[in-house]
């Protein structure tokens, strides 16, 4: 297994944040120029809500239709996200994101501060490979054992 952690990975060092009362449409634009799949959707205080990402405008309001300059973040976002620690392997975040269906995880320090968030992007084929591989055995695993 490769030792590369996700903090040693992340491409985009800056925070991309929102409060929980902007809009979807600042979202997507905040996103765009950012140059990013999600977003943050933190508290002043820096405590994190949730995220929202490409998919969810896709899936919650694009496909809805819901008006993005009147639906909140907060309507559309994904609540309470699962996060990562920074000393996490790439493989072992890529195997939650296959696992659980994610393309990007929070990353946060001990004591719950954001420090960034892991895309699949962020990955190297081989770590994609080796995530696959254990996913794949633990299929089997599961299966052989029920």
């Amino acid at each position: 297994m490769s030792d590369r952690t996700v903090s040693q990975s992340i491409t985009h060092r800056s925070l991309v944040c929102l409060s929980p009362k902007s809009t979807v449409l600042e979202a997507a634009r905040i996103m765009t120029k950012a140059n990013t799949g999600s977003v943050l959707i933190m508290e002043p205080n820096g405590e994190l809500l949730g995220i929202l990402t490409e998919r969810d405008l896709m899936t919650r309001v694009v496909s809805k239709p819901l008006n993005p300059e009147l639906t909140r973040v907060t309507e559309v976002m994904t609540p309470k996200p699962h996060c990562i620690t920074p000393e996490m392997t790439v493989s072992n975040a890529v195997l939650i994101m296959i696992e659980r269906g994610f393309r990007h995880l929070p990353i946060t320090s001990s004591n719950g501060k954001v420090l960034g968030v892991f895309s699949v992007r962020d990955a190297l084929p081989k770590e994609i490979g080796e995530a696959i591989s254990l996913s794949e055995f633990l299929d089997q695993a599961g299966n052989t054992l029920a």
